[in-house]
């Protein structure tokens, strides 16, 4: 062997000896916090100081959630100008519509439930049915597509239209916030336990004029999923698959069943967080993705303003929430669809920002305030 020859060899040992060791620091270097991780499901990805957001407050809160597992936080996910910037997840006890799973370790590939998450998809294909003219107007009366029901009509009830029904202003009798879920008086669980919840839900009577009070009900949900199915001639799930769903690249979800075979309109819709996120960012877009008009944007304006004077300090639109925050001084207006046990979307325009969260805390009074203090204390502080 010449001297060149063993100069070579002891360069190439040196090489491979180095390759190995960058090889081994970046298997030891974990990935930055929330990193999202680029797939084919139609995201753009960015870090968060790309698009002005402060990764070490959220990073922050990671920690702390991490360390406190009773705040059973499932997932933190955060999308600005229309890039994932932000999205984590955890291990936690959870529940599928009620039946409990126990100890979950969360992924972006699975489905989480939304519960009343559910409600504002619903409210999304009313907007779609309405631009393909399968519903004339938001005014018909409900009884024109459930003649089923007509032995159910009186004069008062004649007058409850869809916009009714979207708004949550039936006047109907309702107690789905004064008893808890866990009781069987309650009239959401008496709805989906009855052998017919339309028959049960029509059947209550009206106790204030339609359009004049808003009072949370369920109830008036599922029967925009029959009417949808109606008006369709289309199961609730099988049309959101073809005109909301497959257009958003959505292409695995579940949408559990009423006794009668129906879907659940109400609460029944299980996504992942990273499909909650394309439909926070659908209504933040006003109805376009893509390149592409998937919801009315005129319906959405509607949806997403003011409608009725909602529960506490919200207003209500076409079943999403209509609030405000208060940052640094600064009001920061937002719409959202809220769920039982922490589920969120919410719609920030002001910032060009969707924020999802996915949650098991659904008998735990942390629901509402864990979850806006991640909003209020740590998502938006952090984008500047």
């Amino acid at each position: 062997m010449t001297k060149g020859h063993f100069l070579l060899g002891i360069l190439v040992l040196t090489l491979m000896a180095y390759a190995s060791s960058l090889a081994q620091d970046a298997r030891q270097t974990p990935a930055p916090c929330g990193a999202p991780v680029a797939t084919e499901d139609g995201w753009s990805i960015a870090t968060p100081d790309e698009v002005g957001v402060d990764p070490a407050a959220l990073c922050q809160w990671s920690e702390r959630r991490l360390a406190t597992p009773r705040d059973n936080i499932h997932a933190l996910l955060v999308v600005r100008h229309g890039k994932v910037v932000f999205e984590q997840y955890f291990t936690g006890d959870d529940e599928r519509w009620g039946r409990p799973l126990g100890q979950v370790t969360y992924d972006r590939t699975m489905l989480h439930d939304l519960r009343s998450v559910s409600k504002t998809v619903t409210a999304l294909l009313v907007g779609i049915a309405l631009a393909q003219q399968q519903l004339a107007s938001l005014d018909q009366p409900l009884f024109d597509f459930l003649p089923a029901y007509a032995d159910l009509r009186t004069p008062d009830k004649a007058r409850l239209t869809l916009r009714h029904l979207l708004t949550m202003s039936t006047g109907l009798d309702w107690d789905e916030t004064r008893t808890p879920y866990t009781d069987p008086n309650n009239s959401a669980i008496r709805m989906m336990r009855s052998d017919d919840p339309y028959r049960y839900v029509l059947s209550e009577p009206v106790v204030t004029p339609p359009g004049a009070k808003y009072t949370y009900s369920s109830g008036a949900t599922e029967l925009l999923g029959a009417i949808l199915h109606k008006a369709t001639g289309q199961r609730l799930d099988e049309f959101a698959r073809a005109v909301l769903f497959e257009p958003l690249g959505i292409t695995a979800f579940d949408w559990m069943k009423l006794p009668n075979g129906e879907s659940a309109a109400a609460s029944g819709l299980r996504l992942k967080p990273r499909d909650v996120a394309k439909i926070g960012h659908l209504v933040l877009a006003h109805g376009f993705w893509q390149g592409r008009q998937i919801v009315p944007r005129d319906y959405l304006d509607e949806a997403t303003a003011p409608q009725i004077q909602g529960a506490g300090a919200y207003f209500y639109g076409y079943q999403m929430w209509v609030g405000r925050s208060l940052v640094h001084k600064r009001e920061i207006d937002w719409a959202a669809g809220f769920g039982l046990g922490g589920q969120r979307v919410f719609v920030i325009p002001s910032l060009d920002l969707v924020v999802v969260l996915t949650a098991g805390l659904y008998t735990s009074p942390l629901q509402g305030t864990l979850t806006s203090d991640i909003l209020n204390d740590v998502v938006l502080p952090a984008v500047h």
